[in-house]
């Protein structure tokens, strides 16, 4: 090699080893996703479980490509301090799910950052937090279920399993108020007087539904709610205990012993929201993410139940469930 070529030779070899550790910096920087969640299950939960499992699918594994930052809180009122917390550690994307007091959180620690989510409690266009569904045009993207569609469903399920009944208890918390009003208004077409039931909290369940303690064998309708999944096995005895019959939003709740649930696939949308992750990871923006109006629905009948409480449920009725818990 010619003396003059060989110095050019070493000069570029030196600047390009000089690079490698940039570079090499910057590809592992790119490579890593950091995903901030903040719920209120135990972070052990099999639904979380199912969102990482459909990240692996997608080429993401924890500690080498992705982290999951994940906050519990025990209530509502936590989201704000959790998502500020996920905003200091510099997560990339922020996973939302649920009420309409996350999002805001999640809005006012993110700073421009994506957010998707799973609007389970609300509507994010009538809200404002969205120009349209097609177009977003903010950092906000995600699944959007019509909830108040459902708890309007829910009562008409009751209707049609208990022709006889008069009365409907519609239990509510802090975070379901619209779904309440939503099933209170088509309690009332239906010819059902709607019983509020307010729930306070795990030691209060049972002292709420004795309000329908002199509505013997009438149903409660329980909405879709982070306190009413997370608590399902408290809710569904106290209701055994008192022989009430509920239709209820999560296909966990009749299997933790509720006697029917109608509502969406909430394992299926997990599965869906990682899609939505892996998209804004690539580069694509939430601005111009479609959301998505999900239609998975699925409806449970624990028989089971069904015998303990002494109800009998039509055979045309059972046929339709997507699934009979025996």
């Amino acid at each position: 090699m010619p003396h003059m070529k060989r110095r050019e030779f070493i000069t570029l070899l030196g600047g390009a080893a000089a690079a490698w550790p940039l570079a090499a910096r910057a590809q592992s920087q790119l490579k890593m996703l950091r995903v901030g969640f903040v719920g209120i299950q135990p972070r052990e939960s099999w639904l979380y479980a199912t969102f990482l499992e459909r990240m692996t699918e997608l080429g993401y594994q924890e500690g080498r490509n992705f982290t999951f930052e994940y906050i519990q809180t025990p209530n509502i009122e936590g989201y704000e301090k959790g998502y500020r917390e996920l905003a200091a550690r510099k997560v990339d994307v922020f996973l939302v799910v649920g009420n309409e007091r996350a999002l805001r959180a999640a809005l006012s620690a993110a700073e421009g950052r994506p957010i998707a989510f799973l609007a389970i409690d609300f509507d994010p266009l009538a809200k404002g937090y969205v120009a349209s569904l097609s177009q977003p045009g903010g950092n906000v993207t995600g699944i959007f279920v019509h909830q108040l569609e459902l708890a309007a469903k829910r009562v008409e399920i009751a209707r049609e399993a208990f022709p006889s009944a008069k009365v409907v208890g519609i239990a509510f918390d802090t975070v379901s108020r619209e779904q309440r009003d939503a099933a209170a208004e088509a309690a009332r077409k239906l010819g059902l007087e709607p019983r509020m039931i307010e729930m306070k909290g795990q030691h209060g369940y049972g002292g709420a539904f004795d309000a329908m303690h002199d509505a013997g064998g009438q149903p409660i309708i329980l909405p879709a709610g982070p306190m009413f999944f997370r608590d399902r096995e408290a809710i569904a005895q106290a209701l055994r205990e008192r022989r009430i019959p509920s239709i209820a939003a999560f296909r966990e709740n009749s299997e933790a012993g509720v006697l029917i649930s109608y509502g969406f696939d909430l394992v299926g949308l997990f599965r869906d929201i990682a899609g939505y992750v892996h998209q804004i990871a690539r580069g694509a923006k939430p601005s111009e993410m479609p959301i998505e109006q999900s239609l998975r629905f699925h409806m449970a009948v624990n028989l089971k139940t069904a015998a303990l409480l002494g109800v009998s449920l039509s055979d045309a009725f059972v046929a339709r469930a997507d699934e009979v818990i025996e």
